[in-house]
């Protein structure tokens, strides 16, 4: 795992100080999203299936129209769920948090429309909770994936809309989100 972050680190370094044409669209800009997340797997010995309210906040660079760089961070909220265990009803909770260092690629289609994808580490920790009891504080660096479309309002201002996946200790968590990206 330390190997596939160092590889992720270096890789979004190289990009985001390779030089870059300047364009209209560079500079900085701030970010932010309401969206839902879902975790449907096996995380950290607890078999969690549930969504949550997820929120992320970023603010990056803008280096052309094709490319930027971003650093933020993420909450998934919490996942809860009541288990029968032996006749017993037991609550299970998930709470994953962390920041976010990215690259993101855009294709214009029009003046005002944009699709996007984006990769990054994603430098997380949790707490997983069995009737309301610690049980585990995991937490590692992981790799997110995502992709997604940019609706311009103004010259400052662009409605985002994306789905993006980060894996959480070899589990996945799938983020379908609402914001918007202020540019300055």
């Amino acid at each position: 795992m330390k190997r596939n972050t160092t590889t992720i680190v270096a890789a979004i370094a190289f990009f985001a100080l390779m030089p870059m044409t300047a364009s209209a669209d560079s500079g900085l800009f701030l970010g932010g999203s309401l969206g839902a997340a879902t975790l449907d797997e096996d995380f950290d010995g607890l078999d969690v299936d549930s969504d949550s309210t997820s929120f992320r906040i970023t603010v990056g660079w803008q280096f052309s129209d094709a490319l930027s760089f971003e650093v933020g961070y993420h909450s998934f909220g919490r996942f809860e769920e009541q288990v029968d265990v032996g006749g017993v009803i037991t609550d299970i909770s998930v709470i994953a948090d962390g920041f976010t260092l990215g690259l993101t690629g855009s294709v214009p289609l029009s003046s005002n429309f944009s699709l996007f994808g984006r990769v990054g580490a994603f430098f997380w920790d949790g707490n997983s909770e069995i009737n309301h009891i610690t049980v585990a504080l995991p937490e590692d660096t992981n790799l997110f994936l995502g992709a997604g479309a940019d609706v311009k309002v103004s010259e400052t201002l662009s409605i985002i809309g994306d789905w993006t996946q980060y894996e959480l200790e070899g589990t996945r968590s799938d983020v379908i989100s609402i914001g918007f990206k202020l540019r300055f």
